[in-house]
């Protein structure tokens, strides 16, 4: 089965159970400060699950695009990635439990869907604790299926609970199907069995029937609902029976080109490692392969979406894909350029599914990587001068010109320098210390609620709207919003410009922006077609993520935006509006920070 024909399998199943098929969402996600990327499907469909309606219904499915970057470091082995497709479907306040879960077997055990043999699979179910009862209508459903009980397994809240995202907010119970990937007959005790890793989670519903309040106490929530994920690539795996997600339509034309790249097959196995001991050891050429190939194909889906390599967080994580895979491909020997050979290749993978501007994101990775190898050169120039390197040599080797260990290691190897066990253990050191202060930072800039709906968010999302038609009143049609990120104590904004901002404009941007609070404005809703939409002269840069119908925002006839986010009901309530930073956030990007006093 390839990916084409086990998306379009879902997504046609559940467009039968009279769910909407609606469009991925941006991988920037939208008014949410917690999180750098959309990390599942659900995420935005925040505010519907929160009880907003959704203009294509209750019933609604997608296939998500998703980026994690908790375990980048991780990604190498057969399974982890950092961008991957969530497949989901969802209930908001709609059905519940017997009619999620009776689908969900249709669609894994169905002849004409995955046809997978009730004996390989398995299930978990909440087994219940002093917050909530154990989950006996999930458990009977599965009995009442077919599935024997010594295949379902207790378990408690750590498997099988989602939420809340913050201290508080919806939760609730989830039941989780298992696949047997060995090769001889799978268990017949699942709960003894559980921690198997032969069994492969490939998917999981969650049901939202629960609130945490701030008491820590669990009330039933008056909208029930159902969020489920199934992760497009391993299960693609499992369906093409290998336990490795690298050896599917979703990469073999990459593996290919490196093949072609390197002169190596995909598997081979060359003596490179040099380790503490002066021991040399067999590594998998596979390894890296898998590396560049997942970050690359990362890279141009978040490029594509608009988050540019640079220092800064989102940026900064691509950036580190990008020149993790140029190392990755040096050591494999490949000294030319080649990241557009490779972002070649995923446009064809996904063509037809996904739209690519080819020539901006071609462009911009051909801009890294040009700029990265003259780094590259300049870090092992540094290198090539040092008698012998302390733990600190090869942080700062790591730091300032991105230079990872084993790179710096080899390099050492090859002019005969020994790096011994202690300088090993002073990088290592140095690297964590490095890594807890990346955590700590991360921690205070997002934190907050998942998609914060919070009054003083919600004051400051409608100002971005007024803002935005201000940008374009002072600085032409040319401006587009290219992202924002606000917070309950400030607006960031992010818009197409090819200059500085002189100190007149920003003061114009201002007082158009007051002059519109002052009115006291209506902020009015419609919902409509995008044509429609766009015939109004509605704004939108995530126009495309909310089905046939959008929502339309209009105050006054300042400013008219779909989106989806959330609104004061008048700009009278909003304050008074200031712009405290302009700077620049990429090339043809500037960024504005505001406030509302």
């Amino acid at each position: 089965m390839d990916s084409k024909r086990l998306r379009n399998k879902y997504l046609e199943f559940f467009e039968k159970k009279g769910h909407s098929v609606i469009d991925s969402a941006s991988l920037v996600p939208e008014n949410d400060p917690t999180v750098l990327f959309t990390t599942a499907g659900m995420q935005p469909l925040v505010p519907y699950l929160m009880g907003e309606s959704h203009s294509s219904g209750k019933r609604l499915t997608s296939a998500q695009k998703c980026i994690r970057t908790d375990d980048i470091d991780e990604v190498g082995d057969k399974v982890h990635h950092t961008f991957f497709e969530m497949l989901g479907n969802w209930s908001l306040g709609d059905y519940f439990k017997e009619d999620s879960i009776r689908w969900s077997f249709e669609f894994l055990t169905g002849k004409e869907y995955l046809n997978i043999p009730l004996e390989r699979l398995a299930f978990s179910v909440f087994a219940g604790d002093k917050d909530a009862d154990f989950d006996d209508i999930s458990y009977n459903l599965w009995l009442s299926l077919g599935v024997k009980a010594e295949r379902i397994a207790r378990l408690p809240k750590k498997n099988n609970w989602w939420g809340p995202a913050g201290q508080t907010g919806p939760c609730g119970p989830d039941t989780e199907m298992f696949i047997w990937t060995g090769s001889e007959k799978a268990p017949t005790n699942y709960q003894e069995t559980e921690s198997d890793p032969r069994w492969v989670e490939i998917w999981n519903n969650v049901f939202m029937q629960f609130y945490k309040d701030d008491s820590g106490k669990y009330g039933l929530l008056d909208q029930k609902n159902v969020d489920t994920g199934m992760g497009l690539e391993r299960t693609l795996a499992v369906m093409n029976n290998t336990d490795d997600n690298y050896q599917t339509d979703l990469f073999h034309p990459i593996i290919a080109e490196i093949e072609a790249l390197t002169d190596m097959s995909y598997g081979d196995k060359k003596d490179e490692e040099y380790i503490a001991n002066d021991q040399h050891c067999w590594v998998d050429v596979r390894i890296k392969f898998r590396i560049i190939a997942d970050h690359l194909r990362a890279a141009v889906f978040a490029v594509n979406d608009g988050v540019m390599p640079s220092n800064k967080e989102r940026g900064y994580i691509v950036r580190r894909l990008i020149r993790r895979a140029i190392v990755k491909g040096q050591q494999l020997g490949i000294e030319q350029d080649f990241v557009a050979q490779i972002a070649e290749k995923v446009f064809g993978i996904y063509s037809g599914v996904y739209d690519f501007d080819t020539k901006m994101i071609l462009s911009e990775l051909e801009k890294e990587e040009n700029k990265f190898r003259r780094t590259l050169t300049s870090g092992l120039k540094v290198l090539q001068s040092k008698a012998q390197l302390s733990g600190k040599d090869l942080f700062d080797l790591f730091q300032s010109f991105g230079l990872p260990l084993e790179v710096s290691l080899e390099e050492a190897r090859e002019r005969g320098l020994e790096i011994n066990a202690e300088a090993i253990k002073q990088y290592d050191n140095l690297l964590e210390e490095h890594k807890q202060l990346s955590r700590t930072a991360s921690a205070g800039m997002f934190k907050g609620g998942l998609a914060d709906a919070g009054e003083e968010t919600t004051r400051l999302h409608t100002a971005a709207h007024l803002m935005l038609a201000a940008l374009r009143l002072v600085l032409g049609d040319g401006v587009y919003q290219k992202g924002s990120n606000i917070t309950p104590e400030r607006l960031r904004f992010d818009f197409s410009y090819p200059e500085k901002m002189t100190t007149e404009q920003i003061k114009q941007v201002e007082e158009l922006v007051n002059e519109q609070i002052g009115k006291d404005l209506i902020v009015e809703l419609s919902e409509m077609s995008i044509d429609e939409a766009r015939a109004t002269g509605a704004m939108g840069v995530f126009d495309s993520k909310y089905g046939e119908k959008v929502k339309v925002y209009s105050i006054g006839d300042f400013s008219r935006e779909m989106c989806g986010g959330p609104h004061v009901a008048r700009t009278g309530n909003l304050g008074k509006f200031k712009i405290t930073k302009e700077e620049a956030s990429s090339a043809g990007v500037r960024r504005l920070k505001a406030t509302l006093d």
